[in-house]
């Protein structure tokens, strides 16, 4: 398989993640297409570290994993403050935590 191959199916990723984002209300949809694009990213990165021949892109892959695993935890700790006290995970009660 060529590279323009990963590249495609990274950009469909990416479109349907950002699409997904744009679209849907739900704090868990968000952020699940929010790791969608994260993860096309990564496909990004490790095929164009596989078309250099180097191992740049795949530690960079890495670290945005652990960052996407961090976010994960915070993200949701939030997503479950905000459904706790209103019963509802939609974007539109993110501002309640002000108070």
């Amino acid at each position: 398989m060529t590279p323009t191959y990963y590249l495609l199916l990274s950009a469909l990723l990416f479109s349907v993640g950002a699409v997904g984002v744009l679209v849907r209300r739900n704090a868990i949809v968000v952020f699940m297409c929010i790791e969608l694009m994260l993860n096309a990213v990564n496909l990004t990165l490790v095929t164009f570290s596989r078309i250099n021949g180097d191992l740049n892109g795949q530690v960079i892959a890495l670290f945005v994993m652990v960052v996407a695993a961090c976010e994960v935890v915070v993200g949701l700790a939030i997503i479950m403050s905000i459904f706790r006290s209103r019963r509802s995970a939609s974007i539109d009660d993110a501002n309640l935590l002000k108070y």
